[in-house]
């Protein structure tokens, strides 16, 4: 099956994306994991143009509400920021001696022909956001996913989300910037 992209025609259109660790791994377990993620995000929106108008980083996937203005593209940033927390966190499971996390990886059937280091899937399941309505949908979706998951009873109790800088006005994980 062949791999979803974002459109030429809509590289600088907002779009929903999830990033999946190769066969939902859970990965990001421990602060250092998470905060390298957030990091990752922080350098692209301070580089890169990457824009983040939602976000929930979870266990082993994380979905956005994102965008990028010209003379980037969408594309470009996604490949870059997995490429580089790739290696990031392939580091870290290395020096956590996470050895049965890195066999899981090493052997995934999702991983691709002839890479050597592979955290996350190739698909990024690119969905352009059209309509407010579409927009609301996903954002419900995005705050409720840790709920949903069992891991907090309100969507801002999520360190790693968005929700906390709808509800309790907090940006100290990571800015967000006001849809349009």
């Amino acid at each position: 099956m062949p791999t979803l992209r974002i459109a030429d025609i809509n590289e600088n259109e907002p779009h929903f994306i999830t990033l999946t660790v190769i066969e939902w791994i859970n990965i990001f377990t421990k602060k250092r994991y998470f905060d390298s993620i957030i990091n990752s995000l922080k350098f692209c929106q301070n580089k890169k143009g990457l824009q983040i108008y939602e976000f929930v980083l979870m266990t082993n996937h994380l979905h956005m509400i994102i965008q990028v203005k010209k003379p980037n593209n969408l594309s470009s940033v996604i490949r870059d920021f997995k490429q580089f927390t790739t290696n990031e966190i392939m580091r870290l499971l290395e020096n956590d001696n996470r050895k049965h996390i890195l066999s899981l990886l090493n052997k995934s059937f999702y991983k691709k022909a002839g890479t050597i280091k592979q955290i996350w899937q190739r698909d990024n399941y690119p969905e352009v956001i059209q309509t407010e309505k579409f927009y609301n949908n996903k954002v419900e979706y995005i705050h409720h996913n840790p709920v949903k998951a069992g891991y907090v009873e309100k969507p801002e109790d999520w360190l790693y989300s968005s929700a906390r800088n709808m509800y309790l006005n907090d940006d100290s994980i990571l800015a967000v910037d006001r849809f349009h």
